[in-house]
C-alpha cells in the first residue's frame, strides 16, 4: 500500500535528484519579488509533478512550516519523489545559485544605492509583485471547486484572513491558529465518515 507522501503514479515525475536540483534552481532565478507564481506554473502547468489541487494542499503545508515557503515545498516534493537525496537535492537547489547572485547583486547595489533611478525601480517591481500575486490567487480559487469546504467557505476563510492581517493588523501566529485550525477543523468533519 502506498503512503500518503508517494506521488501519484499518473503524474510525470522527476527523473533524479539532479533533475530537482536544476529545476528548483531554475524556479529560484526567476523568483524575483515573489515566487508563487512561477512555482505554480513551474511545478503544475509545466512540468505536471503536481495537479492544481495537490499544489494548494502542499502549498498550504508549506505555508505553515517555518521558513521560507518556496523552500518547505521544494524539501517536501525532494522528499516524495527520492527520499532524503531528493530534499537535499532540491533544497540546494533553491538556493546555492540565488545566493551566488544575491551577493554579487548587493555588492552592486551598494555601489548605486544612492541613485534615484534604483530606488524608483525598486517602488515598480513591488507593483508588479502585487499583481503576481493576486493572479496566480485568482487560478487557484479555481482548484478550490474540489475542496471539501467549497468555494463559498474557502472564500469566507480567506476574507476573513485579509481582513485580519490587513484591518485588524493581527500577527499570522494568531491568525493562523484560529482560522486555520477552524478550516481543518470544518474540512475534518466533512470528509469524516
Amino acid at each position: 500500500m502506498a503512503s500518503t507522501t508517494d506521488p501519484p503514479p499518473d503524474h510525470p515525475r522527476p527523473r533524479g535528484p539532479a533533475d530537482l536540483f536544476w529545476s528548483f534552481s531554475w524556479l529560484a532565478l526567476q523568483g524575483f519579488g515573489g515566487v508563487l507564481a512561477v512555482v505554480q506554473r513551474e511545478l503544475v502547468e509545466r512540468k505536471r509533478w503536481l495537479s492544481n489541487e495537490e499544489f494548494v494542499e502542499d502549498w498550504a503545508v508549506a505555508q505553515i512550516m517555518p521558513g521560507p515557503n518556496v523552500v518547505n515545498l521544494s524539501i517536501m516534493l525532494g522528499d516524495r519523489y527520492f527520499g532524503l537525496r531528493g530534499a537535499l537535492a532540491a533544497f540546494a537547489g533553491m538556493l546555492t545559485l540565488p545566493l551566488i547572485l544575491m551577493l554579487t547583486l548587493a555588492v552592486a547595489y551598494a555601489g548605486l544605492a544612492s541613485q534615484p533611478a534604483v530606488a524608483g525601480a525598486l517602488r515598480g517591481m513591488g507593483a508588479v509583485a502585487a499583481g503576481l500575486i493576486a493572479g496566480v490567487g485568482i487560478k487557484l480559487f479555481v482548484a478550490l471547486g474540489k475542496h471539501p469546504l467549497g468555494r463559498p467557505c474557502c472564500a469566507l476563510l480567506a476574507a476573513l484572513t485579509s481582513v485580519a492581517m490587513v484591518a485588524l493588523r493581527l500577527p499570522l501566529f494568531c491568525i493562523l491558529p484560529v482560522l486555520g485550525g477552524a478550516a481543518c477543523v470544518l474540512t475534518w468533519r466533512k470528509l469524516a465518515p
